[in-house]
């Protein structure tokens, strides 16, 4: 049992010390896998890699109030990390696309305006929506996606994760990345 797994479980039987000794271990893990996910994003993105951690980390607990959820292994930590991660970005994204879109303004067009800017949001959105039909039909494929896509994992981190092998995980993200492909294909 990993010292994650067994924190993990001592906050689950109350031990508020366990979420104390808990965020050292996996802090420095989950900025790099921030990190990672954040060097893909768009120029003059605002969100930096520590606040993203911070946020996920909120998300899943903070540690005391970790106990309310129940993580069965670092597996399951990191793959609950994973998609903290992901729905902090898709929020992030939809509120810049709405902000972008005038929010709540009323909208005014102007001849001859030319407004040029990376579409990156509206690509994060699009996999996100696709990913979610995926997660219905495979969730084990959805979740090598998640990790790879947006959490930033290679191969082999991916499958230590999910607990599967590296060679099955690289046949689940061709799989899935055709899947994606064909799926926003028909969503635009």
């Amino acid at each position: 049992m990993s010292d994650v797994t067994r924190l993990l479980a001592a906050i689950q039987h109350g031990d508020l010390r366990a979420g104390d000794e808990l965020l050292p271990l996996v802090y420095e893990e989950l900025r790099q896998l921030a990190r990672s996910k954040m060097a893909r994003e768009q120029p003059g993105h605002t969100l930096q890699p520590t606040a993203l951690v911070h946020e996920a980390w909120l998300r899943l607990g903070g540690g005391s109030a970790a106990g309310e959820q129940r993580f069965e292994s670092r597996a399951h930590f990191f793959g609950a990390a994973a998609e903290a991660m992901r729905r902090i970005l898709i929020d992030r994204a939809r509120s810049r696309a709405s902000a972008r879109r005038g929010g709540d303004l009323v909208r005014v067009e102007a001849e001859e305006l030319e407004i040029a800017g990376p579409a990156a949001d509206e690509e994060l959105l699009a996999v996100h929506e696709a990913l979610d039909a995926l997660g219905l039909e495979d969730p084990e494929k959805a979740e090598v996606v998640k990790l790879r896509y947006f959490v930033g994992l290679t191969f082999e981190e991916t499958a230590d994760v999910l607990g599967i092998s590296e060679r099955t995980v690289r046949r689940h993200w061709a799989y899935a990345r055709a899947w994606l492909f064909a799926e926003i294909k028909d969503l635009r």
